[in-house]
């Protein structure tokens, strides 16, 4: 089988440092060709994941109107060049508008808030030759009042890089690990470390302008370095395995709608629990009590931290290994594939 696979223009796949949806591609990409697929990639110019056939995007800006439109016609020439059986698209469904009604068996994944006329239109002009997936029931829930079929497929990691770690220190900080804005919630981690007593490292990145500077310059630095409240920088793959290795928990108390978060399933694959809120797709991904805490305040944040020795460490590892390893997460995108390319092949015979 012939797979052609589309990412957005901005990063290459995979990325040199953030960008959850460029890893998952690069996941997809490596093990479906380990598994003798065929694979074409439609992506940044400096992308080097493993596909057999590089189509690279002339425009980079996703919301620019002229890129958008040489884009769409270097995707349509990707598909006549490659002769692909599915094409699998994470990037722009506005990418696909000439090839709705084209005879192909299409899949349009959504790793963020969606629906709407987009879906709408996209759905309709397709009709049968396109499928939609979402990153999570949530955002699935989102899509299917815009119409079409959807699949709720997650976001993976590869568990076997990540170190399980059965037992931590007495004193193990708490680790805030995301890009430091406020719908992440780096300053209720602050108010929660300084509440339990806990130390608290912060690691990710954040940005000198603009509103998320503000938030960095008022809300953040004024703690860092005092009460046990680090700044640790942007962390790499190694740097990663080793800080959520070592932490008691985890602590991302989002304030928005996560369609999914991949880091939150990074925690559990080293067996650290998450504290977080029962917004978006967490509620998905942490069963409390088990795999960590969900939680409404600083109260329940602060009796979350208190509560961690009740979390056994094994539960969070095997439910990242269950739900979220990437042969399982692969596994479900090739059924769907076969399954759509089956009933394309069927519905040209009774066609003819």
């Amino acid at each position: 089988m012939k797979i052609l696979i589309s990412a957005d223009p901005e990063l290459p796949v995979p990325p040199k440092l953030y960008g959850g949806i460029e890893r998952i591609i690069d996941l997809l990409i490596t093990e479906l060709r380990s598994r003798g697929y065929s694979i074409g990639l439609v992506a940044h110019h400096n992308s080097t994941s493993p596909a057999h056939y590089h189509f690279p995007w002339p425009g980079l800006r996703s919301q620019d109107k002229f890129d958008s439109l040489k884009n769409t016609l270097t995707l349509w020439s990707a598909v006549q060049q490659f002769k692909p059986d599915i094409l699998h698209s994470f990037s722009r469904v506005l990418y696909l508008l000439p090839l709705l009604k084209y005879p192909l068996p299409k899949i349009m994944s959504y790793q963020r808030a969606t629906g709407g006329s987009s879906v709408k239109w996209a759905a309709k002009l397709a009709e049968n030759y396109l499928t939609f997936t979402g990153c999570s029931d949530y955002i699935c829930r989102q899509g299917r009042s815009g119409g079409g079929v959807w699949h709720t497929i997650y976001n993976c990691v590869e568990t076997e890089k990540y170190t399980f770690k059965p037992h931590v220190a007495d004193d193990a900080p708490l680790v805030f690990l995301s890009r430091i804005e406020r719908i992440k919630g780096a300053h209720t981690a602050i108010k929660v470390a300084q509440k339990t007593g806990r130390n608290l490292l912060i690691a990710g990145n954040y940005s000198t302008i603009g509103e998320a500077g503000s938030y960095w310059e008022n809300e953040i630095l004024p703690h860092l370095g005092k009460n046990g409240i680090e700044y640790v920088g942007t962390v790499n793959d190694e740097q990663k395995n080793e800080l959520l290795g070592q932490a008691a928990a985890m602590i991302v108390p989002i304030e928005w709608e996560e369609p999914f978060g991949i880091v939150f399933a990074e925690a559990l694959a080293c067996g650290t629990p998450v504290i977080s809120c029962p917004r978006g797709a967490l509620p998905e991904i942490i069963r409390p009590g088990i795999d960590g805490y969900l939680i409404n305040n600083i109260e329940e944040a602060c009796m979350a931290v208190e509560n961690l020795t009740k979390i056994d460490r094994y539960n969070c590892r095997q439910r990242a290994q269950k739900c979220f390893s990437a042969s399982k997460i692969v596994d479900q995108y090739e059924q769907l594939y076969h399954s759509l390319v089956g009933t394309s092949l069927e519905q040209t015979l009774m066609d003819c």
